[in-house]
């Protein structure tokens, strides 16, 4: 990858690579789940705790020396456990819950000693080859670069996906030797042991070479981020949604989008997005765990993080909705509106230039052009509250801490330092003066 940070820690449509085989592998409601790390441990943990999966334990393998190795520093977390070992890796995100539970099934029905994933390929270049027997027997796998030609000539490859008896792996991985070119403990060679041995092996063939995919580097990446950014799109048009350009539509794997939503060209949706039904976003929109209510209203170049869209409202266009921002139903935040920590009532209108942060607006107010905000003395943030009804001049100061009850009139370009009582006219601008010809009179003094 190219990358200081752990490849598993880059992400695929908004998420760590790593959450999604853990996500299929629960699914399996697995007694424990062994996380094996190495570089960036720590993050590496972190993030798959972020997933909730039960009985999760890291171990760390220290020293790189082989997929062998790697579950071999598992075993000490899998003592006193009988039951089936299913392998997978972290880079290997689109692996399917239904294909580990036919791999484990499988594994079950044959009374197989291990079970492996199989898949044939056109071009099996960089993959271990599954070797067979006369009978069609799985005999060993031979990875390339210890392949005689003939051997590289197999078509059927390894993904690296085995469920294996706990007591016949444990024996078999103590086994284990570094004879081959990269010096290294290959799990591959227990499967070779397990035939020779006379154990049954059984296979599961997998038929979409995407699922079983490893991601090396960026480029494979961005190409599993079209794929999965398409099947997620073509999920939600499946279910009722509308994208005018499904190709430019940058969908997190979390998202929620009800019927008849209406998404416009260059629309990122990420985290945990709620949007509900009978929406439109018009375009060139980012959102970002951000709830928005039915039949609300997100016009061009919108950006929304951790905000909340009540139904009907409309917000944009070129709007910036910040963290802890609480919107009622049928609100107006207009072009170039910022709030932050702001929760407004229903009805509300703010329809341009305005900064709204730590503040608290009743319904059905009218936030005048150029109204800000003043919340923060370089010391501490303060809020400011403004009732139900109340009307904001444009260009107006709000000096946090500072009230307006409801029903009260704010002059255009007053300076609130104090509170305003309810049904009161707060005004602190100076008495307008006119001087005729002035303009006349200064052109002659420069000689303009």
């Amino acid at each position: 990858m190219r990358s200081r940070r752990a490849k598993v820690l880059h992400e695929l449509a908004g998420r760590p690579l790593l959450h999604y085989p853990l996500r299929a592998l629960a699914t399996l409601s697995p007694a424990r789940v062994v996380l094996v790390v190495g570089h960036q441990a720590d993050l590496v943990g972190a993030a798959a705790a972020e997933t909730g999966t039960p009985a999760l334990e890291s171990v760390l393998q220290a020293e790189q020396r082989g997929t062998g190795h790697a579950v071999r520093c598992a075993t000490a977390a899998m003592a006193g456990f009988d039951g089936d070992v299913v392998v997978l890796y972290g880079d290997v995100p689109l692996i399917r819950p239904a294909t580990l539970a036919a791999l484990v099934d499988t594994h079950r029905s044959q009374d197989a000693a291990l079970t492996l994933l199989t898949l044939h390929c056109a071009d099996p270049t960089g993959y271990g080859r599954i070797v067979r027997d006369g009978a069609g027997r799985v005999e060993r796998i031979v990875e390339e670069r210890d392949a005689s030609p003939a051997e590289r000539a197999i078509t059927e490859i390894n993904p690296g996906f085995y469920c294996i008896r706990s007591d016949v792996l444990v024996p078999l991985l103590d086994r284990l030797q570094p004879t081959n070119a990269q010096g290294e403990l290959y799990l591959t060679d227990v499967v070779g042991m397990a035939a020779a041995d006379g154990r049954r092996i059984a296979s599961v063939a997998v038929e979409d070479p995407d699922e079983v995919a490893g991601v090396n580097s960026r480029a494979e990446l961005a190409r599993l981020e079209r794929r999965v950014r398409g099947d997620l799109v073509e999920r939600l048009m499946a279910a009722g949604v509308t994208f005018e350009d499904p190709a430019t539509a940058y969908v997190g794997d979390d998202v929620q989008i009800g019927a008849d939503t209406v998404i416009g060209p260059n629309v990122t949706l990420r985290g945990r997005t709620r949007i509900g039904t009978g929406c439109r976003l018009d375009g060139t929109n980012f959102l970002v765990d951000t709830i928005v209510g039915d039949g609300a209203h997100v016009l061009f170049g919108t950006v929304c993080d951790g905000a909340e869209i009540g139904a009907g409202s409309r917000i944009g266009p070129f709007a910036r909705l910040r963290p802890g921002t609480k919107l009622g139903k049928d609100v107006h935040i207009g072009n170039f509106v910022e709030t932050k920590k702001a929760v407004v009532g229903d009805g509300t209108k703010a329809n341009h230039l305005t900064y709204l942060g730590d503040c608290e607006i009743g319904p059905d107010t009218n936030v005048g052009a150029g109204t800000i905000t003043c919340n923060y003395d370089g010391f501490k943030k303060s809020v400011t509250r403004i009732g139900a009804r109340v009307q904001i001049g444009s260009d107006t100061q709000l000096v946090a801490p500072v009230s307006v009850g409801d029903d009260a009139y704010v002059g255009a370009g007053t300076t609130v330092t104090k509170d305003v009582p309810p049904g009161g006219l707060a005004v602190s601008r100076t008495p307008m003066r006119v001087v005729e010809g002035w303009t006349a009179r200064k052109r002659k003094k420069e000689g303009a």
